[in-house]
């Protein structure tokens, strides 16, 4: 499996930072954020946020480990396309409910199962394998710590950014899309960068709903910084092997 498989698994992820911001925009969740939380309401929610994150981040790269250790193949990525949406829908429906927390860790659990395969590639393709993931794995730490840090602290309103990023991804989505079936891996570095950027402003974004209020539901605003994290690895993992690879 060559390094441009890898646009496969990271392309079709992405595509879930595109749903979490419609389902914000739904007429079901406008309903919920029709008043403003008290302060002690908002620190509730991200305290719930962020360690519910903290959960189904370990709990998916659990599932990574569990790939590997099988030595699991790669999934076409329609399969997981088709998946993810599934599982999303479901989590989405249940966000209301304690069912809700079952779903969102049957859907981190998914992704990170799908991660492994990627790993492996990484780690059987190039000599430095270990060195590359372990630096995707720290810079995408420092960026969300970082980010999401300033955004809590700062107290900005990133709201602004929401079309911009809709747009963006979708585009993004839709050339990830085209660099799969046209086979240009020229096209998916560029892909992956975008996505570098566009998932930075996610984490501003989604921060930024939380501590203003505007995001009440702590498992919607888990999956939408899972994804923004997951997709960040993926991304800067596929740009390190891509230019600081080396193949055995």
């Amino acid at each position: 499996m060559g390094l441009f498989d890898n646009i496969n698994q990271s392309s079709t992820a992405k595509v879930a930072a595109l749903d979490s911001r419609n389902s914000s925009a739904s007429p079901a969740f406008s309903e919920e954020t029709a008043y403003q939380p008290s302060a002690v309401e908002v620190n509730k929610l991200i305290r719930n946020t962020y360690l519910l994150l903290s959960m189904t981040l370990f709990f998916s790269a659990i599932m990574a480990g569990v790939a590997m250790v099988i030595e699991m193949p790669r999934i076409h990525w329609l399969i997981i396309l088709v998946a993810y949406f599934g599982l999303f829908f479901v989590t989405n429906l249940l966000r209301n409910s304690a069912w809700g927390l079952l779903a969102i860790f049957a859907l981190t659990g998914f992704m990170g199962f799908t991660l492994g395969p990627i790993l492996t590639t990484y780690l059987t393709i190039f000599s430095n394998g270990a060195q590359l993931i372990m630096m995707a794995f720290g810079s995408t730490a420092v960026i969300f710590l970082g980010l999401s840090g300033y955004a809590l602290v700062s107290r900005k309103d990133f709201s602004f950014m929401g079309n911009f990023l809709f747009v963006g991804i979708l585009v993004a989505f839709l050339a990830g899309i085209g660099a799969i079936v046209f086979q240009l891996p020229g096209l998916s570095l560029a892909v992956s960068a975008m996505f570098v950027l566009l998932m930075s402003g996610l984490i501003l974004y989604q921060t930024s709903e939380l501590v203003h209020g505007q995001e009440t539901n702590y498992i919607m605003a888990t999956v939408t910084l899972y994804v923004s994290i997951f997709n960040l690895f993926v991304s800067l993992l596929h740009l390190f092997g891509a230019f600081m690879g080396e193949r055995e």
